[in-house]
Protein backbone atom coordinates (compact mmCIF):
# COMPACT_ATOMS: atom_id res chain seq x y z
CA UNK A 1 0.00 0.00 0.00
CA UNK A 2 0.88 3.50 -1.04
CA UNK A 3 1.91 5.59 1.93
CA UNK A 4 0.71 9.18 2.12
CA UNK A 5 3.47 11.27 -0.21
CA UNK A 6 4.42 15.06 0.79
CA UNK A 7 5.83 16.77 -1.83
CA UNK A 8 7.99 20.14 -1.26
CA UNK A 9 9.84 22.31 -3.17
CA UNK A 10 9.84 23.21 -6.73
CA UNK A 11 9.46 20.57 -9.30
CA UNK A 12 12.08 21.08 -12.09
CA UNK A 13 13.81 17.73 -12.72
CA UNK A 14 12.95 13.71 -12.96
CA UNK A 15 16.06 13.40 -11.14
CA UNK A 16 15.82 10.95 -8.01
CA UNK A 17 11.98 11.36 -7.79
CA UNK A 18 11.45 7.45 -7.06
CA UNK A 19 13.26 6.15 -3.96
CA UNK A 20 12.35 4.20 -0.80
CA UNK A 21 8.78 3.58 -1.78
CA UNK A 22 6.94 0.36 -1.79
CA UNK A 23 4.57 -0.29 -4.60
CA UNK A 24 1.71 -2.90 -5.06
CA UNK A 25 1.67 -1.72 -8.79
CA UNK A 26 4.63 0.91 -10.09
CA UNK A 27 3.25 4.53 -10.73
CA UNK A 28 5.81 7.21 -11.52
CA UNK A 29 4.63 10.69 -12.00
CA UNK A 30 7.05 13.54 -13.73
CA UNK A 31 6.62 16.59 -12.17
CA UNK A 32 8.38 18.58 -14.68
CA UNK A 33 6.06 21.63 -15.71
CA UNK A 34 8.12 23.30 -18.44
CA UNK A 35 7.52 21.71 -21.86
CA UNK A 36 11.33 22.64 -22.48
CA UNK A 37 12.44 20.21 -19.87
CA UNK A 38 9.54 17.29 -20.99
CA UNK A 39 9.77 14.02 -21.19
CA UNK A 40 11.97 13.18 -24.02
CA UNK A 41 13.66 10.23 -22.99
CA UNK A 42 10.91 8.03 -21.83
CA UNK A 43 12.10 7.68 -18.73
CA UNK A 44 8.00 7.02 -17.43
CA UNK A 45 8.02 3.94 -18.99
CA UNK A 46 4.44 4.33 -20.78
CA UNK A 47 5.97 3.87 -24.27
CA UNK A 48 5.56 7.39 -25.06
CA UNK A 49 6.93 10.41 -24.53
CA UNK A 50 4.16 12.39 -23.08
CA UNK A 51 4.15 14.79 -20.36
CA UNK A 52 2.19 13.25 -17.32
CA UNK A 53 1.48 15.50 -13.88
CA UNK A 54 -0.24 12.46 -11.71
CA UNK A 55 0.49 9.57 -11.22
CA UNK A 56 -0.29 6.93 -13.65
CA UNK A 57 0.31 3.20 -14.22
CA UNK A 58 3.08 1.71 -16.08
CA UNK A 59 1.13 -0.89 -17.86
CA UNK A 60 3.76 -3.42 -18.65
CA UNK A 61 4.51 -3.46 -15.24
CA UNK A 62 0.90 -3.51 -13.62
CA UNK A 63 1.54 -7.80 -13.44
CA UNK A 64 4.29 -7.54 -11.25
CA UNK A 65 4.84 -6.51 -7.59
CA UNK A 66 6.98 -3.49 -7.16
CA UNK A 67 9.06 -3.42 -4.18
CA UNK A 68 11.88 -0.97 -5.03
CA UNK A 69 12.78 2.09 -7.36
CA UNK A 70 15.58 4.64 -8.11
CA UNK A 71 15.79 7.33 -10.94
CA UNK A 72 18.50 9.08 -12.56
CA UNK A 73 18.78 12.22 -14.82
CA UNK A 74 16.55 10.72 -17.38
CA UNK A 75 16.37 6.95 -16.41
CA UNK A 76 14.29 4.64 -13.87
CA UNK A 77 14.70 1.34 -12.55
CA UNK A 78 12.98 -1.02 -11.06
CA UNK A 79 13.28 -4.20 -8.78
CA UNK A 80 10.17 -6.56 -8.45
CA UNK A 81 9.06 -8.85 -5.41
CA UNK A 82 10.62 -12.09 -7.68
CA UNK A 83 13.94 -10.55 -7.67
CA UNK A 84 13.86 -9.21 -11.43
CA UNK A 85 14.91 -5.60 -12.63
CA UNK A 86 13.22 -3.86 -15.11
CA UNK A 87 14.50 -0.16 -16.71
CA UNK A 88 13.21 2.56 -19.17
CA UNK A 89 14.54 5.90 -20.49
CA UNK A 90 17.63 7.30 -21.32
CA UNK A 91 20.47 4.54 -22.62
CA UNK A 92 22.83 6.80 -24.14
CA UNK A 93 25.85 5.05 -21.49
CA UNK A 94 23.85 1.29 -21.40
CA UNK A 95 22.98 2.84 -17.86
CA UNK A 96 19.64 0.29 -18.13
CA UNK A 97 21.83 -2.56 -17.76
CA UNK A 98 19.82 -4.38 -20.36
CA UNK A 99 23.49 -5.36 -22.52
CA UNK A 100 22.49 -3.21 -25.20
CA UNK A 101 22.96 0.59 -26.38
CA UNK A 102 21.71 0.26 -29.26
CA UNK A 103 18.22 1.86 -28.79
CA UNK A 104 19.40 5.34 -26.99
CA UNK A 105 15.50 5.91 -25.83
CA UNK A 106 13.96 3.19 -24.28
CA UNK A 107 10.07 4.56 -23.35
CA UNK A 108 8.81 1.15 -22.65
CA UNK A 109 10.00 -1.11 -19.32
CA UNK A 110 13.74 -3.55 -20.57
CA UNK A 111 14.71 -6.28 -18.68
CA UNK A 112 18.05 -5.50 -16.82
CA UNK A 113 20.30 -8.71 -17.25
CA UNK A 114 20.78 -9.24 -12.93
CA UNK A 115 19.57 -11.92 -11.21
CA UNK A 116 18.70 -12.37 -7.65
CA UNK A 117 18.49 -8.51 -7.18
CA UNK A 118 17.54 -7.25 -3.79
CA UNK A 119 17.67 -3.50 -4.51
CA UNK A 120 18.41 -0.76 -7.45
CA UNK A 121 19.46 2.95 -6.82
CA UNK A 122 20.83 5.27 -9.94
CA UNK A 123 23.44 7.83 -10.44
CA UNK A 124 23.13 10.58 -12.64
CA UNK A 125 23.96 8.20 -15.74
CA UNK A 126 24.68 4.78 -14.26
CA UNK A 127 22.94 2.44 -12.15
CA UNK A 128 23.94 0.16 -8.88
CA UNK A 129 22.24 -3.17 -7.93
CA UNK A 130 22.93 -5.37 -4.98
CA UNK A 131 22.06 -8.77 -5.45
CA UNK A 132 21.98 -11.55 -3.53
CA UNK A 133 24.51 -13.91 -5.64
CA UNK A 134 27.84 -14.91 -4.05
CA UNK A 135 30.76 -13.34 -4.86
CA UNK A 136 28.35 -10.51 -6.95
CA UNK A 137 27.01 -8.59 -4.10
CA UNK A 138 26.97 -5.68 -6.24
CA UNK A 139 27.47 -4.71 -10.24
CA UNK A 140 27.06 -1.32 -12.11
CA UNK A 141 26.02 -0.20 -15.31
CA UNK A 142 26.28 3.06 -17.20
CA UNK A 143 28.85 6.04 -17.58
CA UNK A 144 32.00 5.18 -16.53
CA UNK A 145 33.73 8.83 -16.94
CA UNK A 146 34.56 9.30 -13.66
CA UNK A 147 35.47 6.07 -12.52
CA UNK A 148 31.87 5.73 -10.61
CA UNK A 149 31.14 2.51 -11.63
CA UNK A 150 34.07 0.87 -9.51
CA UNK A 151 36.09 -1.18 -12.30
CA UNK A 152 39.47 0.24 -12.70
CA UNK A 153 38.74 2.49 -15.66
CA UNK A 154 36.77 5.22 -16.83
CA UNK A 155 37.20 3.61 -20.49
CA UNK A 156 38.56 7.14 -22.15
CA UNK A 157 39.21 7.36 -25.70
CA UNK A 158 39.76 9.32 -28.70
CA UNK A 159 36.72 9.97 -30.90
CA UNK A 160 38.57 9.84 -34.13
CA UNK A 161 42.18 9.41 -34.74
CA UNK A 162 42.97 12.73 -35.67
CA UNK A 163 41.07 13.92 -32.70
CA UNK A 164 41.86 15.29 -29.39
CA UNK A 165 38.43 15.09 -28.68
CA UNK A 166 37.69 12.67 -25.71
CA UNK A 167 34.18 9.99 -25.19
CA UNK A 168 33.72 7.50 -22.81
CA UNK A 169 32.91 3.91 -23.80
CA UNK A 170 29.48 2.95 -21.67
CA UNK A 171 28.88 -0.46 -20.31
CA UNK A 172 25.61 -1.57 -20.93
CA UNK A 173 26.11 -5.09 -19.19
CA UNK A 174 25.51 -5.23 -15.18
CA UNK A 175 29.15 -6.00 -14.19
CA UNK A 176 30.42 -7.20 -10.89
CA UNK A 177 33.09 -5.32 -8.97
CA UNK A 178 36.15 -7.39 -8.60
CA UNK A 179 37.50 -5.90 -5.65
CA UNK A 180 34.79 -6.74 -3.47
CA UNK A 181 34.48 -9.87 -4.57
CA UNK A 182 34.88 -11.27 -1.26
CA UNK A 183 32.95 -8.90 0.13
CA UNK A 184 29.13 -8.90 0.60
CA UNK A 185 27.69 -5.17 -0.24
CA UNK A 186 24.80 -4.55 2.03
CA UNK A 187 23.73 -0.72 1.10
CA UNK A 188 24.96 1.15 -1.57
CA UNK A 189 23.81 5.10 -2.54
CA UNK A 190 24.84 6.96 -5.48
CA UNK A 191 25.14 10.52 -6.30
CA UNK A 192 25.31 12.48 -10.00
CA UNK A 193 29.22 10.62 -10.07
CA UNK A 194 30.31 8.92 -6.97
CA UNK A 195 29.13 5.97 -5.17
CA UNK A 196 29.02 5.20 -1.64
CA UNK A 197 28.52 0.94 0.24
CA UNK A 198 28.98 -0.50 3.18
CA UNK A 199 29.80 -4.31 3.60
CA UNK A 200 28.24 -6.26 6.39
CA UNK A 201 31.59 -5.79 8.15
CA UNK A 202 30.46 -1.85 8.75
CA UNK A 203 33.13 -0.62 6.69
CA UNK A 204 32.39 1.92 3.91
CA UNK A 205 33.66 2.16 0.63
CA UNK A 206 33.61 5.02 -1.86
CA UNK A 207 35.01 5.54 -5.39
CA UNK A 208 33.77 8.30 -8.65
CA UNK A 209 34.14 11.41 -8.48
CA UNK A 210 36.34 13.28 -6.05
CA UNK A 211 35.61 16.71 -6.45
CA UNK A 212 34.47 18.90 -3.19
CA UNK A 213 35.88 15.82 -0.78
CA UNK A 214 32.59 13.95 -1.03
CA UNK A 215 34.71 10.77 -1.50
CA UNK A 216 36.42 11.35 2.68
CA UNK A 217 39.46 10.28 1.73
CA UNK A 218 41.33 13.95 1.92
CA UNK A 219 41.98 14.41 -1.22
CA UNK A 220 40.03 15.38 -4.35
CA UNK A 221 41.24 12.82 -6.46
CA UNK A 222 38.71 10.38 -8.60
CA UNK A 223 38.88 6.87 -7.41
CA UNK A 224 38.34 4.18 -10.17
CA UNK A 225 38.01 1.62 -7.59
CA UNK A 226 36.29 0.98 -4.17
CA UNK A 227 38.53 2.55 -1.22
CA UNK A 228 37.86 2.11 2.39
CA UNK A 229 37.21 5.23 4.03
CA UNK A 230 39.69 5.25 7.42
CA UNK A 231 37.28 7.09 9.50
CA UNK A 232 35.08 4.10 10.01
CA UNK A 233 37.28 1.43 10.64
CA UNK A 234 38.37 0.11 14.01
CA UNK A 235 36.17 0.95 16.71
CA UNK A 236 33.72 3.13 14.74
CA UNK A 237 31.99 0.88 12.37
CA UNK A 238 28.56 1.05 10.83
CA UNK A 239 25.99 -1.17 12.75
CA UNK A 240 23.53 -3.16 10.60
CA UNK A 241 20.69 -0.30 11.06
CA UNK A 242 22.83 2.14 9.70
CA UNK A 243 21.30 4.70 6.78
CA UNK A 244 24.00 6.55 4.38
CA UNK A 245 23.30 8.88 1.74
CA UNK A 246 24.51 10.22 -0.96
CA UNK A 247 23.98 13.85 -2.46
CA UNK A 248 24.90 15.63 -5.64
CA UNK A 249 28.64 16.63 -4.26
CA UNK A 250 28.35 15.14 -0.61
CA UNK A 251 27.59 11.83 1.20
CA UNK A 252 26.68 11.12 4.66
CA UNK A 253 26.14 8.32 6.82
CA UNK A 254 25.10 7.23 10.61
CA UNK A 255 27.74 5.68 12.81
CA UNK A 256 27.95 4.08 16.34
CA UNK A 257 25.19 5.52 18.59
CA UNK A 258 23.34 6.95 15.72
CA UNK A 259 25.64 9.68 14.70
CA UNK A 260 25.56 11.22 11.23
CA UNK A 261 28.77 12.59 9.09
CA UNK A 262 28.50 14.14 6.40
CA UNK A 263 31.86 14.78 4.20
CA UNK A 264 31.91 16.78 0.17
CA UNK A 265 30.52 20.25 -0.18
CA UNK A 266 27.65 20.64 2.78
CA UNK A 267 27.22 24.06 2.57
CA UNK A 268 27.01 26.82 -0.46
CA UNK A 269 29.50 28.67 1.43
CA UNK A 270 32.54 27.93 3.45
CA UNK A 271 35.06 25.31 3.41
CA UNK A 272 34.18 21.81 2.30
CA UNK A 273 34.48 18.74 4.55
CA UNK A 274 37.40 16.58 3.20
CA UNK A 275 36.70 13.81 5.33
CA UNK A 276 33.61 12.75 7.49
CA UNK A 277 32.79 15.04 10.51
CA UNK A 278 29.98 14.33 12.89
CA UNK A 279 27.15 16.96 12.65
CA UNK A 280 27.03 17.16 16.33
CA UNK A 281 23.46 19.05 15.81
CA UNK A 282 21.90 15.99 15.02
CA UNK A 283 23.60 14.38 17.98
CA UNK A 284 21.01 12.27 20.47
CA UNK A 285 18.56 11.71 17.50
CA UNK A 286 16.99 8.39 16.31
CA UNK A 287 18.08 9.34 12.52
CA UNK A 288 15.74 6.82 10.45
CA UNK A 289 16.33 7.81 6.77
CA UNK A 290 18.24 10.82 5.55
CA UNK A 291 18.85 11.88 1.82
CA UNK A 292 20.80 15.17 0.58
CA UNK A 293 19.73 16.86 -3.14
CA UNK A 294 21.82 20.08 -4.90
CA UNK A 295 22.58 21.55 -1.98
CA UNK A 296 19.71 20.71 0.63
CA UNK A 297 19.32 17.58 3.09
CA UNK A 298 16.90 15.75 4.09
CA UNK A 299 16.07 13.65 7.74
CA UNK A 300 13.47 11.33 9.22
CA UNK A 301 13.67 11.27 13.09
CA UNK A 302 11.89 10.37 15.75
CA UNK A 303 8.74 11.89 15.03
CA UNK A 304 10.31 14.64 13.11
CA UNK A 305 11.46 15.75 9.92
CA UNK A 306 14.23 17.64 9.98
CA UNK A 307 15.99 19.63 6.97
CA UNK A 308 18.63 22.05 6.29
CA UNK A 309 20.75 23.54 3.39
CA UNK A 310 20.97 26.45 0.71
CA UNK A 311 17.66 26.03 -1.39
CA UNK A 312 15.43 28.66 -3.05
CA UNK A 313 12.07 26.38 -4.44
CA UNK A 314 10.86 26.02 -0.89
CA UNK A 315 12.24 22.46 -0.96
CA UNK A 316 13.29 22.04 2.91
CA UNK A 317 9.24 22.70 3.63
CA UNK A 318 9.38 25.63 5.74
CA UNK A 319 6.42 26.84 4.26
CA UNK A 320 5.63 30.27 1.88
CA UNK A 321 6.24 32.82 5.31
CA UNK A 322 9.36 30.40 6.37
CA UNK A 323 12.73 31.20 5.47
CA UNK A 324 13.75 29.66 2.41
CA UNK A 325 17.55 28.34 3.58
CA UNK A 326 18.83 27.51 6.58
CA UNK A 327 22.10 27.03 7.47
CA UNK A 328 21.79 24.65 10.74
CA UNK A 329 19.02 21.49 10.90
CA UNK A 330 15.77 22.57 11.69
CA UNK A 331 12.53 20.56 11.87
CA UNK A 332 9.77 20.96 9.56
CA UNK A 333 6.87 22.27 11.48
CA UNK A 334 3.87 21.13 10.02
CA UNK A 335 5.24 17.53 9.87
CA UNK A 336 6.05 17.69 13.20
CA UNK A 337 4.84 14.21 15.40
CA UNK A 338 4.65 12.60 11.93
CA UNK A 339 6.06 9.12 11.63
CA UNK A 340 8.66 10.03 8.73
CA UNK A 341 8.86 6.08 6.86
CA UNK A 342 11.63 7.25 4.16
CA UNK A 343 12.81 10.83 2.21
CA UNK A 344 14.04 11.15 -0.81
CA UNK A 345 15.31 14.73 -2.63
CA UNK A 346 16.28 16.34 -5.83
CA UNK A 347 17.53 18.99 -7.40
CA UNK A 348 15.47 21.67 -6.19
CA UNK A 349 12.42 18.89 -4.17
CA UNK A 350 11.59 17.14 -1.87
CA UNK A 351 9.37 14.17 -0.84
CA UNK A 352 8.53 12.68 1.99
CA UNK A 353 6.55 9.58 3.36
CA UNK A 354 4.82 9.25 6.42
CA UNK A 355 2.70 6.68 7.93
CA UNK A 356 -1.08 7.83 8.60
CA UNK A 357 -1.43 6.03 12.02
CA UNK A 358 -1.87 8.27 14.89
CA UNK A 359 -2.17 11.86 12.96
CA UNK A 360 -5.63 12.90 12.99
CA UNK A 361 -6.78 15.03 10.44
CA UNK A 362 -3.71 16.69 10.48
CA UNK A 363 -2.98 15.34 6.75
CA UNK A 364 -6.15 17.79 5.90
CA UNK A 365 -4.00 20.77 6.65
CA UNK A 366 -1.69 19.63 3.65
CA UNK A 367 -2.86 20.79 0.08
CA UNK A 368 -3.14 17.98 -2.04
CA UNK A 369 -1.66 17.65 -5.52
CA UNK A 370 -3.25 15.71 -7.96
CA UNK A 371 -2.59 17.39 -11.21
CA UNK A 372 -6.16 18.25 -11.99
CA UNK A 373 -5.73 21.44 -12.21
CA UNK A 374 -3.36 21.39 -15.34
CA UNK A 375 -4.94 18.18 -16.65
CA UNK A 376 -8.81 20.55 -17.37
CA UNK A 377 -6.82 23.06 -19.30
CA UNK A 378 -6.95 25.99 -16.41
CA UNK A 379 -4.51 28.44 -15.60
CA UNK A 380 -0.66 26.48 -16.06
CA UNK A 381 2.48 27.51 -14.74
CA UNK A 382 4.53 30.18 -16.75
CA UNK A 383 7.98 29.99 -17.00
CA UNK A 384 9.65 34.02 -16.67
CA UNK A 385 9.58 34.49 -20.64
CA UNK A 386 6.39 33.60 -21.38
CA UNK A 387 5.09 36.16 -18.69
CA UNK A 388 6.86 38.92 -20.28
CA UNK A 389 5.83 38.57 -23.84
CA UNK A 390 2.11 38.84 -22.40
CA UNK A 391 0.85 42.47 -23.86
CA UNK A 392 -2.31 43.56 -22.20
CA UNK A 393 -5.36 44.82 -24.74
CA UNK A 394 -4.96 48.25 -25.80
CA UNK A 395 -7.65 50.81 -26.47
CA UNK A 396 -7.41 52.13 -29.92
CA UNK A 397 -5.95 55.63 -30.68
CA UNK A 398 -3.00 55.36 -28.67
CA UNK A 399 -0.75 53.80 -31.65
CA UNK A 400 2.04 55.87 -31.08
CA UNK A 401 2.21 55.30 -27.27
CA UNK A 402 1.68 51.47 -27.54
CA UNK A 403 4.12 50.88 -30.12
CA UNK A 404 6.74 51.84 -28.04
CA UNK A 405 5.44 50.18 -25.23
CA UNK A 406 5.20 46.59 -27.27
CA UNK A 407 8.83 47.50 -28.48
CA UNK A 408 9.95 48.21 -24.96
CA UNK A 409 8.41 44.65 -23.82
CA UNK A 410 9.89 42.57 -26.79
CA UNK A 411 13.17 44.18 -25.22
CA UNK A 412 12.81 43.31 -21.62
CA UNK A 413 11.15 39.78 -23.17
CA UNK A 414 14.75 39.08 -25.21
CA UNK A 415 16.63 39.57 -21.89
CA UNK A 416 14.47 38.07 -19.48
CA UNK A 417 14.85 35.08 -22.47
CA UNK A 418 18.61 35.45 -22.15
CA UNK A 419 19.04 35.37 -18.54
CA UNK A 420 16.82 31.94 -17.97
CA UNK A 421 18.68 30.62 -20.50
CA UNK A 422 22.03 31.59 -18.38
CA UNK A 423 20.16 30.13 -15.30
CA UNK A 424 19.29 26.86 -16.73
CA UNK A 425 23.22 25.99 -18.06
CA UNK A 426 24.33 27.12 -14.48
CA UNK A 427 22.40 24.74 -12.64
CA UNK A 428 22.91 21.63 -15.21
CA UNK A 429 26.70 22.22 -14.89
CA UNK A 430 26.28 22.32 -10.77
CA UNK A 431 24.30 18.76 -11.14
CA UNK A 432 27.32 17.28 -12.42
CA UNK A 433 29.30 18.14 -9.85
CA UNK A 434 31.63 20.85 -11.50
CA UNK A 435 31.06 24.52 -10.97
CA UNK A 436 29.43 26.42 -13.93
CA UNK A 437 32.44 29.15 -14.94
CA UNK A 438 30.30 31.03 -17.24
CA UNK A 439 27.23 31.15 -14.95
CA UNK A 440 28.81 32.33 -12.28
CA UNK A 441 30.30 34.85 -14.39
CA UNK A 442 26.46 36.26 -15.38
CA UNK A 443 25.75 39.03 -13.08
CA UNK A 444 28.89 40.70 -13.62
CA UNK A 445 28.52 40.36 -17.41
CA UNK A 446 24.71 41.21 -17.28
CA UNK A 447 25.92 44.59 -15.01
CA UNK A 448 28.84 45.42 -17.31
CA UNK A 449 26.60 45.28 -20.34
CA UNK A 450 23.87 47.40 -19.06
CA UNK A 451 25.89 50.31 -17.73
CA UNK A 452 27.69 50.89 -21.39
CA UNK A 453 24.08 50.26 -23.17
CA UNK A 454 22.13 52.49 -20.76
CA UNK A 455 22.33 55.87 -22.05
CA UNK A 456 21.26 54.26 -25.57
CA UNK A 457 18.38 52.26 -24.28
CA UNK A 458 17.54 52.61 -20.78
CA UNK A 459 17.80 49.45 -19.92
CA UNK A 460 19.49 47.77 -17.17
CA UNK A 461 20.00 48.32 -13.69
CA UNK A 462 23.11 50.34 -11.74
CA UNK A 463 25.66 47.73 -11.16
CA UNK A 464 25.73 48.62 -7.22
CA UNK A 465 21.65 47.91 -6.82
CA UNK A 466 22.50 44.36 -9.07
CA UNK A 467 25.19 43.73 -6.35
CA UNK A 468 23.15 44.32 -3.55
CA UNK A 469 20.17 42.06 -4.60
CA UNK A 470 22.41 39.22 -5.61
CA UNK A 471 23.96 39.29 -2.51
CA UNK A 472 20.42 39.42 -0.34
CA UNK A 473 19.42 36.52 -2.82
CA UNK A 474 22.22 34.11 -1.69
CA UNK A 475 22.12 35.04 1.85
CA UNK A 476 20.35 32.25 4.10
CA UNK A 477 17.70 33.89 6.03
CA UNK A 478 17.54 32.16 8.81
CA UNK A 479 18.52 34.23 11.40
CA UNK A 480 18.17 34.08 15.22
CA UNK A 481 15.33 30.98 14.02
CA UNK A 482 17.21 28.74 12.39
CA UNK A 483 20.08 28.43 15.15
CA UNK A 484 20.96 25.56 17.13
CA UNK A 485 19.71 22.18 17.86
CA UNK A 486 16.41 21.59 16.78
CA UNK A 487 14.19 20.40 20.63
CA UNK A 488 13.41 16.76 20.59
CA UNK A 489 9.47 16.63 20.93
Amino acid sequence: MLKDVVILGGATRHDWIVQCVNFDNCLLLDHVLKPSVSVQKGQLGHGDTIQRDRPTVVSELSKHKIIGAGSGRSHTVVVTKDAISFAFGWNKHGQLGSGSMKNEIESSPVRCLVSEVKSAVCGGDFTAWLTSAEGASILTAGLPQYGQLGHGTDNEFNTKDSSVRLAYEGQPRPKALASLAGETIVKVACGTNHTVAVDSNGFVYTWGFGGYGRLGHREQKDEWLPRRVDVFTRHNVLPPNAVISAGSVNSSCTAGGGQLYMWGKIKSTGDDWMYPKPLMDLSGWNIRCMDSGGMHHFVGADNSCISWGHAQSGELGYGPAGQKSSAVPKKVEILDGMHVISVACGFAHSMVVIDRTNVGDRLDQLDVYDGKAFVEGTEEPESKNSVAKRTPKKVAGKTSEDSKKRKKSKEDSSESEDLEEDSGDESEEQVNGKKSQRGGKVGRGRAKSTETKSSGRGRGRPPKEKKIADSDEGTPKSGKRGRGRPKKS
